[in-house]
């Protein structure tokens, strides 16, 4: 089927690529980082960026390189924290690529494959990070991009329940969280924890304005803890929500949440495990969404035991009562 939009009708080019044939179909170009635009001969190159982050002097010396390589100079930001090349001739790929593995760039990928991760500020910075969100991107990025999977697999950090880098939409999420704990003694009875927490999992005792707290409501975020100015609140625990089967596009999937408060060395082993499990019994092109529906959480929930424990039969049931 041709569409009439796109001006370039061609499937295929002749590149010059290290480990690569010289005519080159579209799909393959795309599946290393280079991907045709609706131009005659102009491709997107899209640069390898996980957790959204560069130093200032990459960032300098790529802005130099897209200076030079992008018919109208330009770039772009995507969704998914990359940062792209636009406008690049196919002729130019050598040469592009070869000036950004000077300064240390690297091309990123598409296709049936663990993609690069995305990364809110987490704990680093921002005031409501729980997680160090951004030293877990860069974990998966060393460790497992470019592992082969069935279709598409998409990873991402939230440092805090406002979930900005939307883990209910991925493939694999970890979105922070702290348990809080009320210490009696330190309490002065000031209702301040009561007037900060958004989710009315606390309010104030009429009679003594100390903390009547529902953990049913709470969605752990911290906010008492923050605001307490004795300390009577403190973290007893912080984690990771663990969620998975979420997808966006055409037809969103809102991922799944298997674990709660899975500590920060766990979140490798969780990663590696349900790759194993979504290449065991997913086919070519499902997403990991699908293959839950189609074989079962429970199976995925038996196979992650040894790594969420005793927390995944009761998810279990709720996700079989879900019918998911």
């Amino acid at each position: 089927m041709t569409d009439h939009f796109v001006e370039d009708k061609t499937n295929k080019v002749n590149v010059k690529l290290e480990g690569m044939a010289e005519k080159v179909n579209f799909n393959d170009l795309k599946t290393g980082g280079f991907i045709k635009q609706r131009q005659k001969d102009m491709f997107t190159v899209r640069l390898r960026c996980p957790g959204g982050r560069l130093s200032t002097d990459k960032l300098v010396e790529i802005s130099k390189i897209a200076h030079k390589y992008s018919k109208k100079s330009v770039v772009h930001f995507s969704f998914r924290q990359s940062l792209e090349i636009l406008y690049v001739d196919y002729k130019e790929f050598g040469n592009i690529v070869a000036e950004l593995e000077k300064i240390g760039q690297k091309v990123a990928s598409c296709g049936p494959r663990v993609r690069v991760p995305t990364a809110c500020g987490g704990c680093e910075y921002n005031p409501n990070g729980l997680t160090d969100t951004q030293k877990m991107a860069d974990m998966v990025d060393k460790k497992f991009f470019g592992t082969p999977t069935p279709h598409k697999f998409k990873t991402s950090f939230s440092g805090c329940p406002i979930d900005c880098a939307r883990t209910k939409e991925m493939d694999l999420g970890f979105q922070g969280v702290v348990e809080p704990v009320w210490d009696e003694p330190s309490c002065t009875g000031c209702t301040i924890c009561a007037e900060a927490c958004k989710e009315d999992a606390i309010v104030s005792d009429p009679d003594t304005g100390k903390p009547i707290f529902d953990p049913k409501k709470c969605i752990f975020c911290g906010d008492c803890i923050r605001a307490c100015p004795t300390e009577a609140w403190k973290a007893k625990r912080y984690g990771h929500i663990v969620r998975v089967g979420g997808k966006h596009g055409r037809h969103p999937v809102e991922a799944i949440e298997v674990c709660a408060f899975l500590p920060d060395e766990k979140v490798p082993d969780a990663i590696q495990k349900s790759i194993e499990w979504y290449n065991a019994n997913g086919k070519r092109g499902e997403r990991i969404a699908t293959v839950l529906k189609r074989v079962g959480v429970r199976s995925y929930l038996d196979h992650m035991a040894p790594v969420f424990g005793a927390v995944a039969p009761a998810f279990a049931e709720t996700t079989d009562k879900q019918g998911v």
